[in-house]
């Protein structure tokens, strides 16, 4: 019997792992969540239908996911807000763990995959990169939509994220044990491309 190939990347905001974990599940063809965009939709559907983040977890289906909105800084920052309600990674644990331990494998982004989601993931990444690093990439990426978005202004916003994730009584933002570090700081796209690769490798 083969066993499913299950891939964990966590770490803070803008490290670049969506990116990665994206080029890997293409790799191997495996299916591929975003679990942050879960916790945006949640902090969204929240705002703008004025109800319980914790309901508005139960609500969530494929056309919230879908919502460009959720791509957004204010839907970012909501986001790291309700994910420190216990009850919100409660509605929304079952949806994630249920998608890691499908018959297919997958790979999953966020903050707690390796820890708490999928403790069992044979491959787990660790990506980081210095908080100026991860601003100035989040701020390219914002100040399409908003020019007069500072890059100050981004890391302030990385900043009480990366406080907020890492100190939450529930799941916070750690490093499994057993998971590789990968610092992009330093590297371009494709260099951190092929170093993920390399390290999934290592561990096949």
């Amino acid at each position: 019997m083969i066993t499913p190939l299950l891939i964990a990347f966590d770490g803070p905001a803008a490290s670049g792992k969506g990116t990665l974990a994206s080029v890997i599940a293409a790799d191997y063809g495996l299916p591929f969540l975003d679990t942050g965009l879960l916790y945006r939709a949640a902090g969204h559907l929240a705002h703008v239908r004025d109800i319980d983040p914790a309901v508005a977890a139960t609500l969530i289906d494929a056309e919230t996911l879908a919502d460009e909105a959720l791509r957004g800084r204010e839907a970012g920052e909501r986001a790291s807000r309700v994910a420190a309600i216990p009850e919100v990674r409660a509605a929304l644990f079952k949806y994630q763990q249920d998608f890691a331990n499908q018959p297919s494998g997958a790979v999953l982004d966020g903050r707690d995959i390796g820890t708490v989601i999928a403790p069992h993931a044979p491959v787990k990444l660790f990506v980081t990169a210095r908080p100026e690093v991860r601003a100035h990439r989040r701020w390219l990426q914002l100040v399409k939509l908003d020019p007069a978005l500072t890059e100050a202004e981004v890391l302030d916003d990385i900043r009480i994220r990366d406080e907020r994730d890492s100190s939450r009584s529930s799941a916070p933002l750690e490093k499994a044990a057993d998971a590789l570090l990968l610092d992009t700081s330093d590297l371009g796209i494709d260099a951190a491309i092929a170093t993920a690769r390399s390290l999934v490798k290592s561990r096949l």
